[in-house]
């Protein structure tokens, strides 16, 4: 079994998980490295928080990626719900620096059709930093749904999250849904598509498509296959 260099690409902390949770820990359990950056504060976008609510938030988000396995976790402090006041390069040559220090084979990103302005910029960030020129690591780009965001765009107004990869995570979801339980500041309550139950519901869903208990789904962006 070939081990991978994983990078998992996040605008907000708990997008990670909601997009692909279950995806890191099946990643860790088998051995690959796997590294998660989240490019944006968190808490911003409702007012200016608290350091406590800070300092919190920073915890919960540690306590989450150290249930899933990952190898290393980087927060970034680019402005929350704000990356629209940036130049697309600012952001594409942090990404850049992401993929340079980790060699990753697999890069894991936000779908572009989401309604949230950072995941959407983000994902035109990581396009273009993974953008495949000869030597370039990365032989695998897949884009993550995040409940509350993907699922909320209007049709015809961004594409649409149609996926065309599953993951299966039937030995993983638990995994997942512990981490959202750290990230329990962030969730919402039944029937918000941002509670521990849709989520579950979700994978089941994803799962049940496949034939699966339980899945992710991606779009695939690139693959490149070696000789």
């Amino acid at each position: 079994m070939t081990q991978e260099t994983v990078l998992v690409i996040a605008a907000h902390p708990d997008d990670e998980v909601l997009g692909c949770g279950g995806t890191i820990a099946w990643h860790a359990a088998r051995g690959d490295q796997v590294h998660v950056a989240i490019m944006a504060q968190g808490l911003f976008s409702r007012g200016t928080p608290a350091e406590a609510e800070q300092a919190a938030l920073r915890s919960a988000c540690k306590n989450a990626n150290a249930i899933l396995g990952v190898a290393s976790l980087e927060c970034f402090d680019l402005p929350d719900n704000r990356l629209d006041s940036l130049d697309l390069l600012d952001i594409v040559q942090k990404v850049e620096a992401l993929v340079q220090r980790h060699q990753p084979g697999v890069v894991y990103g936000h779908w572009s059709g989401d309604v949230n302005i950072d995941h959407r910029l983000l994902h035109e960030a990581v396009v273009t930093a993974c953008r495949p020129q000869p030597g370039h690591p990365v032989h695998t780009l897949l884009f993550f749904e995040v409940a509350s965001s993907t699922e909320w765009q209007i049709p015809h107004s961004a594409p649409a999250f149609l996926p065309n990869w599953f993951n299966d995570i039937s030995q993983t979801l638990d995994a997942k849904l512990r981490a959202l339980d750290a990230y329990a500041m962030e969730m919402r309550a039944w029937p918000h598509p941002r509670s521990v139950r849709a989520v579950e519901h979700l994978a089941r869903w994803r799962g049940a498509t496949v034939g699966v208990d339980a899945a992710e789904a991606f779009v695939l962006g690139r693959r490149l296959n070696f000789h």
